[in-house]
């Protein structure tokens, strides 16, 4: 078909998207054949193979992949719901989960909920409405609606960043508590009493209240009150960590270690210390949690706990596959707990034997 009389057919189809029988006739082709280069380009000679791909970037078609995926009962689309886009948390293992589905021939559709359970509910109906095969969650906070929608529709799912035993829920993560048990026992070793947590908000957030916890099991067991444990909540943000070191650092009884939620807000917390004339770990020690990339690059270089970032995406991706491909039928996939470590620097020391006076003035 000559160049111009292509343009005019398609010119007066206006809108109309170019259909198989359209590549078929320009290639010169069956359709069968056109399928057959599509779905299993193997059977297909390599001159066909190159004459219906040329014909198909031409017309500039796409397969009607509604239409297959009506068949095949599946669309080869997974969902991921991640509570904020605004810093790295969650890149590291959205990447390795992404990178895991693309070797299986899986589009991965991500939202994000602003930490909301409302908006979250809204996004898994929406992404189960467009035919998501299945979703990954962050953490096990979440409406009760949420969790019977996915019942009800059997979308398998997948629990990260958090695992809880005690839940019959699938999950890949590690135990939140734990990892900041384990820190905060490290640096009551240092010699530290008065710590400190700048967290985020625990309402609808398992993590924080988790890692908050962990803290206090640690002072229990240094028969410390916990009660004397000042956590101050505040969403991830580098200015937020300064803002509430800094009111930290105004109250009356000044802490020796400050523990924060994630390494965004240990970054601001120890930005405003500096500002503030404190050498860190020398006047107080700071420590964060998650260990991305602005923990090795702030200075002092950031004691904080190292997430398995990568292998919860990737292990979380097989598995989702599994459960979509239906290989453990009836039977609930086991969760999958991974080690959580401290990663060690500079910005946690042992506690200073010193004066109030000795330290810098409120400013």
């Amino acid at each position: 078909m000559p160049e111009e009389k292509l343009r005019r057919q398609q010119s007066g189809r206006a809108n109309a998207s170019p259909t198989l029988e359209d590549v078929a006739q320009r290639a010169g082709v069956s359709t069968a054949t056109v399928s057959r280069c599509l779905n299993a380009p193997e059977r297909v000679s390599e001159a066909t193979r190159k004459q219906v791909l040329e014909a198909v970037n031409l017309l500039g078609y796409a397969p009607n992949f509604g239409a297959r995926a009506l068949a095949a009962k599946r669309t080869d689309t997974f969902g991921a719901i991640i509570p904020t886009m605004e810093n790295a948390i969650f890149a590291r293992g959205l990447q390795a989960f992404q990178e895991e589905l693309e070797q299986n021939g899986i589009t991965l559709l991500v939202s994000s909920s602003s930490y909301s359970p409302q908006l979250e509910e809204k996004q898994i109906r929406a992404l189960i409405a467009r035919g998501a095969d299945a979703l990954l969650l962050i953490g096990h906070d979440r409406t009760p609606q949420s969790y019977a929608l996915l019942e009800s529709k059997g979308i398998p799912h997948v629990i990260a960043w958090s695992i809880d035993h005690s839940i019959p829920r699938t999950s890949i993560g590690f135990d939140n508590r734990k990892a900041m048990r384990m820190l905060a026992e490290e640096i009551l070793k240092l010699g530290h009493r008065e710590l400190a947590v700048i967290s985020a908000p625990q309402d609808g957030n398992d993590r924080a209240r988790e890692r908050c916890q962990g803290v206090i099991d640690a002072l229990i067991q240094y028969d410390l009150n916990p009660a004397d444990l000042p956590i101050i909540e505040t969403p991830y943000s580098i200015s937020n960590g300064a803002d509430a070191f800094q009111t930290l650092f105004q109250s009356r009884n000044r802490p020796t270690a400050v523990l924060c939620g994630n390494d965004v807000l240990a970054a601001g917390a120890l930005s405003r210390a500096r500002e503030l004339g404190l050498r860190v770990p020398e006047d107080i020690s700071i420590t964060g949690f998650d260990d991305i990339e602005i923990a090795q690059i702030v200075s002092p270089g950031l004691t904080t706990v190292h997430v398995p970032h990568r292998k919860m995406g990737m292990h979380a991706a097989r598995l989702l596959v599994a459960m979509r491909n239906g290989e453990y039928g009836e039977t609930p996939a086991e969760s999958l707990e991974l080690p959580a470590t401290i990663t060690w620097r500079d910005s946690l020391g042992p506690v200073a034997l010193r004066e109030t006076k000795d330290l810098p003035q409120d400013r």
